[in-house]
């Protein structure tokens, strides 16, 4: 299988690696030549535009920024599309627009997955990241041997655009979740509590999450360098919000969210880590929320292995298969 990937940013530059270092046929392309010329350095080809990339593989993968990004590589690429040709989208993007973009795919005789992926830029470096895809089960069983080399666990939730859904609920989650830990380290702090010994009350505790457990050390380390910046996070509460809204859920928490991040955001810069959420509190209060022994960057400590499907409770591989 020839494979083409688009964009090679924080996430998507560690997902094209992933590939390389397992010895597929790869050929990037990305706005950055310098990006280029690593993955060069390393054995992958490179292509000049978007269409020659879809000429030329059997499957052409993105991961870009934003749903628009995703919606003009599209339209430069559907000329190319034809019967074989598969297109994964691996952006966090709006599922109405997936849908859209896969029927213009399906209508050239191609085949589209959204396959956005979840568990943090150290865990994509790794080949340890979560996928989730949604595409028919036949299209399915047909990329996954190229997903298990990409992620760890890869779940298959459904039709085209079920996999976008999910996704920005999870970013909605870790969002939400991310400001709860940000209150209880800055409240803990204001009552004496030494914050290393927080972190591992919380950590041992109900209270535990992934992200209590991965973020809250870039916080207390002082870098908060997360990899993930306040304009993202925001598209993608954006897109949550939306499908809430399209379905008639009157939600309370969201739009606080949203309208916190917002106010980090024109504080602290368009693209602020979202970790640097928790300055708020800090200036709020006058508290710092610090403490030694925590790392600076994220490293993922699990050793790379081939990854394996994942299946929803109850439902056996070969009723999956049906």
């Amino acid at each position: 299988m020839k494979v083409g990937f688009i964009g090679l940013g924080n996430v998507g530059g560690k997902l094209a690696g992933s590939l390389l270092r397992n010895g597929f046929d790869l050929t990037v392309l990305d706005q950055k030549p310098e990006v280029l010329a690593r993955f060069a350095a390393r054995g992958a080809k490179t292509a000049d535009t978007a269409a020659a990339l879809m000429r030329d593989c059997d499957t052409v993968i993105t991961c870009l920024p934003s749903p628009a990004a995703s919606a003009a590589v599209m339209d430069e690429m559907l000329a190319e599309v034809g019967p074989g040709k598969i297109w994964l989208e691996m952006s966090t993007t709006d599922e109405a627009e997936i849908r859209r973009l896969a029927a213009l795919v399906e209508a050239k005789g191609g085949t589209a997955v959204d396959c956005p992926v979840s568990g943090g830029c150290h865990r994509a470096d790794t080949g340890n990241i979560s996928i989730f895809a949604g595409c028919e089960r036949a299209t399915f069983e047909r990329v996954l041997p190229l997903l298990t080399r990409m992620g760890r666990r890869v779940l298959h939730t459904g039709p085209v655009g079920s996999a976008s859904t999910l996704k920005v609920m999870t970013n909605y989650l870790a969002t939400a979740n991310l400001l709860t830990c940000c209150e209880a380290l800055v409240t803990m702090k204001a009552a004496g509590m030494d914050l290393a010994t927080t972190y591992e009350a919380m950590k041992i505790s109900s209270g535990t999450s992934f992200v209590h457990e991965t973020e809250s050390q870039l916080i207390l380390n002082g870098s908060r360098d997360v990899s993930f910046t306040m304009d993202l996070i925001l598209k993608d509460l954006g897109l949550f919000q939306t499908i809430a809204e399209r379905n008639d859920v009157p939600l309370e928490l969201s739009p606080m969210v949203i309208d916190i991040m917002k106010d980090g955001q024109e504080r602290y810069g368009l693209r602020a880590n979202t970790d640097d959420i928790i300055r708020r509190l800090e200036e709020a209060t006058g508290l710092s929320i610090l403490a030694e022994g925590f790392p600076a960057e994220l490293i993922d400590d699990e050793p790379e292995e081939q990854g394996y499907e994942v299946f929803p409770p109850g439902r056996a591989p070969a009723q999956a298969a049906e």
